[in-house]
């Protein structure tokens, strides 16, 4: 660990808007590495659904405060009502922290640069968390082209990257953005990639009867937005029962989202019904559970302008597990996955359906990715390396608050709770 990344006392302060901490696992995994490095971490997030309800938690050393958040609905309108009422509470309990002297904000939306520059102003220096690039899932979630919409999130990022100090990007590909598109200096920008969390997810004995008395089970864990691909994951899948004969398989969907009730109709429709379950969201011992009897594990994202350059967590969750993979040809699926995936054509369903029903008839072959996968989790994309970037970012963002002479953030008075 580089001598100046350690936190010496030093106070952050992490902005979240689009998931509940800790159940935000790469968020969660920067604070436990910056409280190991000498921080005083606190974050302020939305409040869970079903967990993270407390407005105020203590976890682990990590000070967590939660305001109360409606998700969006409807539209892009729906989107501004939630994002407003989540600035008015950051800035509300950022005043409640007080002075800090780092404040990360994670993306999306590209909004939380407006309390950043707030906090700038009292002598904090910003880093810029940049899990997705705003304007590509603008494209890829409503389809309405480059309208004025897309050019205000477009503007929004531009003054982001403008404010943030340091960015922060989940793999080479955000990063060629934020220095092309974003005119950011090398120095920068830094990668800090996504990595599962390797005490959560640990194989354990599979359990043949999740597999409801079929031979295989079939595995998608992650979100059901309009651009996750559980649509193209459930035609290929009624492909593979109608054009290929393969009725040997029971397939379970985890996780939920936006598009969850209408995909479980579209199975429904699709005759699927009996073969394919939804759980929702489960608990973690169940989570392994499912992955770890798994036979062939589901990665269906559409290519558009957000997945061909995303890092998809599932995908990394299901190398840690050992599982092999079945992806559409993106540009980040290939350089996480390797040889743990094989690569449908973009889209094509029917390819897809054929490399499941290849995967289901090779044993060794599976066996073979399944530990292709584990290594390269272990190797290069281990958090570790991302540990090591995340506190280099940080150092550098305080050496060039230092080279710039400024006040450090506690000379303020901080506000009493």
């Amino acid at each position: 660990m580089p001598g100046d990344a350690a936190g010496g006392g030093r106070r952050a302060l992490i902005l979240v808007e689009n998931l509940s901490v800790p159940f935000d696992r790469r968020v969660w995994q920067e604070c436990t590495t910056l409280r190991d490095a000498g921080w005083t971490v606190h974050v302020i997030c939305p409040r869970g659904g079903k967990r993270d309800t407390e407005p105020e938690a203590l976890v682990d050393g990590i000070r967590i405060h939660r305001y109360p958040l409606r998700a969006a609905t409807g539209g892009p309108a729906g989107y501004l009502r939630e994002y407003g009422a989540a600035l008015w509470h950051t800035a509300r309990l950022a005043r409640r922290v007080g002075p800090v002297d780092v404040v990360h904000a994670c993306n999306p939306p590209d909004l939380l640069f407006l309390p950043a520059l707030w906090l700038k102003r009292r002598g904090a220096r910003f880093v810029f968390d940049q899990h997705d690039l705003v304007p590509e899932l603008y494209l890829s979630r409503f389809g309405r082209g480059q309208d004025a919409l897309h050019r205000a999130v477009c503007a929004l990022e531009r003054w982001t990257y403008r404010a943030a100090d340091v960015v922060l990007a989940t793999n080479e590909s955000y990063r060629d953005v934020a220095l092309r598109r974003g005119g950011r200096r090398p120095a920068d920008v830094f990668v800090v990639r996504s990595a599962p969390d390797t005490g959560r997810f640990r194989p354990v004995p599979p359990e043949p009867e999740l597999k409801r008395g079929k031979p295989h089970l079939l595995c998608y864990l992650g979100v059901m937005g309009p651009q996750d691909g559980v649509d193209y994951a459930l035609r290929a899948l009624a492909a593979l029962r109608d054009e290929l004969g393969r009725t040997d398989w029971h397939a379970v969907f985890v996780g939920g989202g936006d598009t969850f009730d209408a995909m479980v109709e579209l199975s429904r429709r699709l005759g699927l019904a009996e073969q394919v379950q939804f759980t929702g969201r489960v608990p973690d011992a169940d989570l392994v559970r499912y992955l770890s009897t798994a036979d062939v594990c589901l990665s269906p994202d559409p290519r558009n302008p957000l997945n061909d350059v995303s890092t998809m967590n599932k995908v990394l969750e299901y190398m840690v597990m050992g599982r092999p993979i079945v992806s559409f040809d993106l540009k980040e699926a290939r350089v996480s996955a390797g040889d743990a995936a094989v690569y449908a054509p973009a889209d094509d369903e029917a390819a897809f359906a054929r490399l499941v029903a290849q995967l289901l008839d090779d044993p060794e072959r599976r066996a073979r990715m399944g530990r292709i996968g584990q290594e390269r989790i272990g190797g290069a994309l281990s958090w570790r390396n991302s540990q090591a970037q995340l506190l280099a970012a940080y150092a550098a963002a305080c050496r060039d608050r230092a080279s710039a002479g400024r006040a450090p953030a506690r000379a303020g008075k901080r506000r009493r709770r």
